[in-house]
Protein backbone atom coordinates (compact mmCIF):
# COMPACT_ATOMS: atom_id res chain seq x y z
CA UNK A 1 0.00 0.00 0.00
CA UNK A 2 1.25 3.46 -0.97
CA UNK A 3 1.85 6.46 1.54
CA UNK A 4 -1.14 7.78 2.49
CA UNK A 5 -3.29 5.61 0.59
CA UNK A 6 -6.05 3.41 2.88
CA UNK A 7 -6.93 0.03 3.40
CA UNK A 8 -10.15 -0.90 1.36
CA UNK A 9 -12.31 -2.23 3.23
CA UNK A 10 -14.15 -5.57 2.49
CA UNK A 11 -17.09 -5.10 0.21
CA UNK A 12 -19.78 -7.04 -1.36
CA UNK A 13 -21.39 -6.48 -4.32
CA UNK A 14 -24.86 -8.19 -3.42
CA UNK A 15 -27.47 -7.25 -5.96
CA UNK A 16 -28.31 -4.80 -8.78
CA UNK A 17 -31.94 -3.04 -8.09
CA UNK A 18 -33.93 -2.16 -10.78
CA UNK A 19 -36.85 0.83 -9.93
CA UNK A 20 -39.83 -0.45 -11.06
CA UNK A 21 -43.90 1.07 -11.07
CA UNK A 22 -44.68 -2.85 -9.10
CA UNK A 23 -41.26 -4.28 -8.01
CA UNK A 24 -43.60 -7.84 -7.61
CA UNK A 25 -44.66 -7.52 -11.08
CA UNK A 26 -40.72 -7.07 -12.45
CA UNK A 27 -39.63 -9.42 -9.86
CA UNK A 28 -41.90 -12.23 -11.46
CA UNK A 29 -40.46 -11.37 -14.58
CA UNK A 30 -37.19 -11.82 -13.64
CA UNK A 31 -37.98 -15.04 -11.74
CA UNK A 32 -39.46 -16.46 -14.97
CA UNK A 33 -36.63 -15.46 -17.30
CA UNK A 34 -33.73 -16.99 -14.69
CA UNK A 35 -35.76 -19.46 -12.26
CA UNK A 36 -34.27 -17.64 -9.20
CA UNK A 37 -36.09 -18.18 -5.99
CA UNK A 38 -37.70 -14.74 -4.50
CA UNK A 39 -35.87 -14.08 -1.28
CA UNK A 40 -37.36 -10.90 0.16
CA UNK A 41 -40.49 -9.69 -0.84
CA UNK A 42 -42.70 -7.24 0.40
CA UNK A 43 -44.77 -4.12 -1.74
CA UNK A 44 -41.80 -2.13 -1.83
CA UNK A 45 -38.95 -4.46 -2.33
CA UNK A 46 -38.33 -7.45 -3.99
CA UNK A 47 -34.88 -9.65 -4.03
CA UNK A 48 -34.20 -12.59 -6.36
CA UNK A 49 -30.85 -14.75 -5.80
CA UNK A 50 -29.52 -17.71 -8.00
CA UNK A 51 -29.74 -21.07 -5.97
CA UNK A 52 -25.93 -21.21 -6.08
CA UNK A 53 -24.90 -17.92 -4.41
CA UNK A 54 -23.73 -14.66 -5.98
CA UNK A 55 -24.95 -11.22 -6.53
CA UNK A 56 -29.10 -11.17 -7.20
CA UNK A 57 -31.26 -8.52 -8.56
CA UNK A 58 -33.77 -6.77 -6.83
CA UNK A 59 -36.75 -4.57 -7.27
CA UNK A 60 -37.37 -1.05 -5.85
CA UNK A 61 -40.62 0.75 -5.97
CA UNK A 62 -40.15 3.54 -8.28
CA UNK A 63 -43.84 5.85 -7.76
CA UNK A 64 -42.38 8.49 -10.70
CA UNK A 65 -40.67 5.79 -12.61
CA UNK A 66 -40.19 6.60 -16.25
CA UNK A 67 -39.99 3.82 -19.15
CA UNK A 68 -36.63 4.60 -20.71
CA UNK A 69 -35.85 5.33 -24.11
CA UNK A 70 -33.51 2.68 -26.47
CA UNK A 71 -31.94 4.32 -27.98
CA UNK A 72 -31.30 6.84 -26.15
CA UNK A 73 -33.31 9.56 -27.25
CA UNK A 74 -32.51 14.21 -26.55
CA UNK A 75 -34.93 15.12 -23.93
CA UNK A 76 -36.48 11.77 -23.04
CA UNK A 77 -35.23 9.28 -20.44
CA UNK A 78 -32.50 8.01 -20.97
CA UNK A 79 -31.34 3.94 -19.65
CA UNK A 80 -29.08 4.04 -16.93
CA UNK A 81 -27.57 0.82 -16.59
CA UNK A 82 -28.16 -2.46 -18.72
CA UNK A 83 -27.73 -6.23 -17.76
CA UNK A 84 -26.11 -8.42 -19.88
CA UNK A 85 -27.03 -11.83 -20.16
CA UNK A 86 -24.67 -14.72 -21.69
CA UNK A 87 -26.60 -17.72 -23.74
CA UNK A 88 -25.62 -20.25 -25.81
CA UNK A 89 -28.72 -20.07 -28.24
CA UNK A 90 -30.16 -16.01 -28.88
CA UNK A 91 -33.15 -17.23 -30.74
CA UNK A 92 -33.82 -19.55 -27.94
CA UNK A 93 -33.20 -17.01 -25.52
CA UNK A 94 -35.24 -14.18 -27.04
CA UNK A 95 -38.34 -16.53 -27.77
CA UNK A 96 -37.99 -17.40 -23.55
CA UNK A 97 -37.82 -13.83 -22.98
CA UNK A 98 -40.70 -13.25 -24.93
CA UNK A 99 -42.91 -15.48 -23.57
CA UNK A 100 -41.69 -14.27 -20.11
CA UNK A 101 -43.42 -10.46 -21.18
CA UNK A 102 -40.16 -8.85 -22.73
CA UNK A 103 -39.69 -7.52 -26.12
CA UNK A 104 -37.25 -7.25 -28.73
CA UNK A 105 -35.83 -4.13 -29.47
CA UNK A 106 -36.47 -2.60 -32.33
CA UNK A 107 -32.44 -1.51 -32.62
CA UNK A 108 -30.05 -3.53 -32.98
CA UNK A 109 -26.59 -2.58 -33.04
CA UNK A 110 -24.70 -5.79 -33.11
CA UNK A 111 -25.12 -9.48 -35.15
CA UNK A 112 -24.63 -11.69 -32.10
CA UNK A 113 -26.58 -9.63 -29.71
CA UNK A 114 -29.91 -9.11 -29.07
CA UNK A 115 -31.31 -6.00 -27.08
CA UNK A 116 -34.53 -7.10 -25.09
CA UNK A 117 -36.84 -4.34 -23.30
CA UNK A 118 -38.27 -5.87 -19.65
CA UNK A 119 -42.26 -5.46 -18.73
CA UNK A 120 -41.10 -1.70 -18.02
CA UNK A 121 -38.76 -0.66 -20.73
CA UNK A 122 -35.64 -1.77 -18.71
CA UNK A 123 -33.08 -2.88 -21.50
CA UNK A 124 -30.96 -5.92 -21.27
CA UNK A 125 -28.60 -7.81 -23.86
CA UNK A 126 -28.37 -11.51 -24.67
CA UNK A 127 -24.89 -12.15 -26.34
CA UNK A 128 -23.54 -15.77 -27.30
CA UNK A 129 -19.47 -15.55 -26.22
CA UNK A 130 -17.82 -16.49 -29.49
Amino acid sequence: MEQGEMERPPLTLTATVLDAPDPRALAAFYRHLFGWPVVQDDPTWVTLRPPGGGPGLSFQLEERYERPTWPAQERRQQMQLHLDIEVEDLDQAVAHAEAAGAALAEFQPQEHVRVMLDPVGHPFCFFVNA
